[in-house]
């Protein structure tokens, strides 16, 4: 689409607000409203001022001013306001220099693609995540001086099988064994039938909807591959869908990666491929019907790993998920079907087309243009190195002897250790321009900062039972 195109879609649906969004350092969406009136072609070059101070990560106070620059072909329909309203994605630029800006998560997505595309390697890279939430119907949690909590309800929750509900109908969900079921007890079916119809209303073409693992309303929606930033632009959409219905509907979702004690967790498995002229270049004759070069790009993967997760696994929460016995992809290997290593090659189609691997230790409290990004870089790494990643793990990670598995690399065990990987790790990602040592510098900053240490500083409610009485 067109800035003509945007003007005059806005004219036909009678527009009232323009929405112009963009994403923040650590991964949030942030927005602002204009006016559909004051909407001209100027705006598409020239942008419109904000405080980048006030952005988590972005400006200091002296040279706050930024430009948000509307990216035409983002122009959707918001399927939640009241009133008409069209949302743009924006570009972030320096007014004095209009230059775009380097700490812009999308601008890092940008210039992975086109050093992707300047390397001759590939010209695009396609990106499918499998983004796991829960639903819930109740959350309250605090924390101040003297108390920190948190609680969490619901009604599928197996918690709740001896609550007086007046009627209680059963149908609770065990842990670990919601993958799958049916209404009754999969009980928000016809509500991720509505998330994929308001994600249809925004362009993203979706594959199917399941419950997943976890009790107390874990779910999966898959959206179909897409290229690189075209999917982080879709993914900040399918987040905003899932959590405006779960209200609708008078619950919260989170893609918090470990809600729940003792359950699974919600992962964001990500599937990579990359193609050239037309051709899928990870089809070939070797390991599960991959090629050598894909096997390249999954060594690239593994030898930068632990440097990676500091970017698609960005929470301390993140690594309550990453730990043995939940599905969780803690083994540093690849298999072509073993969910415990963390590159898996599906082989559900003989198809060349469908020929891709899985990452599958990121999850959904990343920043997707980052996350993305970083996985891509350290393929091109492993491409352009001929990294070979060792021997495939396919037997049952729970048979191996504790021999065969000291010799399996790990992942981190913790947001710490993994910024301690990248800040020692980082050259790779630098190649093109793509991460800069501001970028990087900062980004390990702030989550030592602003995340490490405050929940470090914190006492934790289960050191009350650990240790009150001591």
């Amino acid at each position: 689409m067109t800035p003509k195109e945007v003007l005059a879609l806005i004219r036909e649906k009678e527009v009232k607000t323009v929405d112009l969004r963009f994403m923040d350092f650590p991964g949030v969406w942030q927005h602002f409203a204009v006016p559909a009136e004051t909407v001209d072609e100027e705006m598409f070059e020239d942008g419109l001022g904000f405080d980048g101070s006030s952005i988590r990560g972005w400006q200091a106070i002296n040279e706050s001013d930024m430009l948000v620059i509307p990216q035409p072909d983002t122009a959707l329909i918001d399927p939640f306001m009241r009133h008409t309203t069209l949302a743009m994605i924006c570009n972030i630029q320096d007014p004095l220099t209009k230059e775009d800006y380097t700490r812009d998560p999308r601008n890092v997505a940008r210039k992975a693609v086109n050093y992707m595309r300047s390397t001759g390697i590939a010209d695009i890279c396609y990106v499918g995540p499998e983004s796991e939430f829960f639903v819930f119907d109740d959350v309250r949690f605090d924390q101040n001086e003297h108390c920190g909590y948190y609680y969490i309800d619901s009604a599928e929750g197996q918690w709740n099988r001896g609550r007086n509900e007046m009627p209680n109908l059963g149908h609770k969900i065990r842990f670990k064994e919601g993958y799958f079921p049916v209404p009754p007890a999969d009980s928000m079916a016809d509500m991720r039938t509505e998330m994929i119809l308001k994600m249809g209303e925004c362009g993203i073409p979706i594959e199917c909807h399941h419950h997943e693992v976890a009790t107390a309303g874990q779910m999966e929606i898959d959206m179909r591959f897409g290229e690189l930033v075209k999917m982080a632009d879709q993914l900040l959409w399918y987040k905003y869908v899932v959590k405006n219905v779960a209200r609708q509907h008078g619950k919260t979702a989170t893609f918090m990666p470990k809600p729940l004690f003792m359950d699974n967790g919600s992962g964001m498995h990500t599937h990579l491929s990359l193609w050239k002229n037309g051709e899928n270049l990870f089809a070939g004759s070797g390991y599960a019907g991959l090629s050598d070069m894909a096997m390249h790009a999954i060594g690239g993967i593994l030898k930068h790993s632990r440097s990676i997760l500091g970017i698609t696994n960005p929470t301390t929460n993140s690594y309550k998920r990453l730990v043995p016995g939940y599905e969780a992809p803690v083994n540093l290997a690849y298999s072509r079907r073993n969910r415990s290593a963390a590159v898996r090659i599906p082989v559900y189609s003989p198809s060349p087309k469908a020929k891709r691997f899985e990452f599958r230790c990121p999850d959904s409290s990343c920043n997707p243009y980052l996350a993305f990004a970083a996985i891509l870089m350290a393929a091109i790494d492993g491409i352009q190195n001929k990294t070979h990643p060792g021997e495939p793990l396919d037997k049952d990670i729970y048979d191996l002897t504790p021999e065969e598995l000291k010799n399996v690399p790990q992942a981190p065990g913790s947001l710490e250790e993994a910024l301690d990987g990248l800040e020692r790790d980082h050259e790779f990602l630098m190649r093109g321009d793509v991460f800069t040592e501001d970028v990087i510098s900062t980004w390990i900053w702030y989550k030592r900062e602003k995340e490490i240490e405050a929940v470090r500083l914190r006492p934790h409610p289960y050191e009350f039972c650990l240790y009150y009485d001591i």
